[in-house]
């Protein structure tokens, strides 16, 4: 698993190709304040210790947002950390229960529409724990 976390000031969207014939549906253009973004990748051994895995995402997460001063997560599914891949079944599933747990423990959670490019709006200040990139 690769994780790349953004805090942004301001996270927008409009998706522009869907990439999957069973990509979710468009959901226009989106705008999103004050939240960490989870640029997430699921690599192709993360199945295999998903539970481990899914703990480990999930701590990084609160720990990004609690050090940023907010309760919005994003979940952003960015298959361009690694070669490495786990199936896009996976992944959606796995962001499915991040969603659930983040929730369950008070957090606002959004998803980027899975199995679409994106048009991103990112704006991100510059200051200490603001990026974070770890290697699970």
């Amino acid at each position: 698993m690769k994780l790349l976390i953004w805090y942004c000031s301001s996270f927008g969207y409009t998706p522009s190709l869907a990439t999957l014939d069973d990509a979710d549906p468009d959901p226009g253009t989106v705008e999103i304040r004050d939240a960490v973004v989870g640029f997430i990748q699921a690599e192709e051994a993360d199945p295999l210790e998903a539970s481990e895995v899914e703990k480990k995402v999930l701590k990084n997460l609160k720990w990004a947002a609690g050090k940023n001063e907010t309760n919005r997560v994003v979940l952003h599914s960015f298959a361009h950390l690694s070669e490495s891949k786990a199936s896009p079944a996976f992944t959606r599933e796995l962001f499915h229960r991040l969603q659930d747990r983040l929730e369950n423990a008070g957090y606002e959670v959004f998803q980027t529409p899975f199995g679409w490019f994106l048009d991103l709006r990112m704006d991100a200040p510059g200051k200490s724990l603001a990026r974070i990139f770890k290697s699970i």
